[in-house]
């Protein structure tokens, strides 16, 4: 069998897809990948260095204010199409699977234009504009979340809810036992990340919370970000039950020893959530596409799964509160966790491949 895959710019798209390669590698042992992404983002590294053929495309997402890249952007992307034409004319896949980013539009334009049967995966709550414009060029989605379904008004093709792959990683992962930081087997632990990078608008609210807690009954790991760490930490003297550190590798395997996580409201870290079943408060980025966390976010929120701080509202007194509200009432925890573990899919690789080899049987 030959795919080829796509997805760009972020973890968030570029995982998954590595996580459905992965799976089809698992059951098709001749199988051909082919892998087309941007020339400039993360990952134009990442893929090579798993071993899989690279095409990089230059191409960029459109700006509300920088009107020549945008018409530049215009020649991108009618030379990308062309040039993915040519490779699948040479390649000559058996099915064309776009993960996300806006370097999927000219690949998936391509497939379908050539006839080739086409999957695209929505990581988001709500489906951003590039899955939106491609829905009636595709013979099957899949959606991360089950709401999302119904947004995708005008396929052309069946729509089903997927799960995201991305979670099944994190179950798969061996435990970390949280004494390897120093932290008390019998007492509670937080864990607080915005994202893998960090965030500087949320590290300035949290440090009066950090100050603030040297009387709780749960310890804190704070993660700053490796490029915000030395800054966070200059001057500051926590409370004993709080460690700070820039990063911690391989972090879903921490996260099976956490009793609750503080963080951002990405695609990744929801389905991590939802396979560990871990209650968590969201804190969504404002700053991203869409206003798409906020959505994530409140999918979780309305479900029972989670609660939502929104940054404008995020404070010492504000998190305290929701901490509290979480961990002191233990039936609340537990209904919390069962809530989660009823919308988690942990087989999603595995659907999204069966869904795709019916497809082109």
């Amino acid at each position: 069998m030959k795919i080829i895959v796509s997805a760009g710019g972020t973890g968030g798209h570029i995982y998954p897809a590595l996580a459905i390669i992965n799976k089809f590698k698992e059951h098709e042992k001749d199988l051909e990948v082919l892998y087309i992404g941007t020339h400039n983002r993360m990952e134009k590294d990442i893929i090579p260095e798993k071993g899989i053929d690279y095409v990089p495309l230059e191409i960029y997402g459109f700006s509300k204010s920088d009107i020549p890249r945008d018409i530049k952007n215009i020649f991108c992307i009618i030379k990308a199409y062309n040039k993915c034409k040519k490779v699948m004319e040479e390649f000559k896949p058996d099915v064309v699977l776009g993960i996300g980013g806006y370097v999927t539009y000219p690949v998936i334009k391509a497939a379908h234009k050539l006839g080739i049967k086409t999957f695209i995966h929505e990581q988001n709550s709500h489906p951003g504009k590039t899955n939106i414009a491609l829905q009636s060029k595709v013979d099957l989605i899949g959606c991360s979340f089950e709401d999302s379904v119904k947004l995708f008004t005008k396929p052309k093709g069946e729509v089903f809810y997927s799960g995201n792959p991305c979670g099944e990683n994190a179950l798969e992962v061996e435990k970390m036992d949280k004494t390897k930081f120093g932290f008390d087997k019998k007492k509670k632990l937080i864990v607080i990340v915005a994202g893998s990078l960090g965030s500087v608008s949320v590290n300035k609210k949290m440090k009066d919370f950090l100050y603030d807690i040297p009387n709780e009954d749960y310890e804190v790991l704070y993660i700053t970000g490796k490029n915000y760490y030395d800054s966070f930490i200059e001057n500051s003297k926590f409370p004993k039950n709080v460690k700070v550190l820039p990063y911690v590798d391989g972090l879903s395997s921490l996260l099976k020893d956490t009793d609750l996580l503080i963080t951002r409201a990405g695609a990744t870290t929801i389905s991590e959530v939802l396979s560990l079943e871990l209650p968590s408060i969201f804190i969504p980025s404002p700053y991203v596409a869409n206003n798409h966390q906020y959505y994530n976010a409140m999918d979780i929120k309305n479900i029972g799964g989670a609660e939502v701080i929104e940054e404008k509202d995020l404070n010492s007194e504000s998190l305290k509160k929701a901490i509290n509200d979480i961990l002191n009432d233990k039936d609340k925890y537990n209904e919390m966790k069962k809530n989660l573990g009823k919308i988690a899919i942990n087989n999603s690789s595995e659907l999204i491949y069966d869904k795709i080899k019916d497809m082109i049987q």
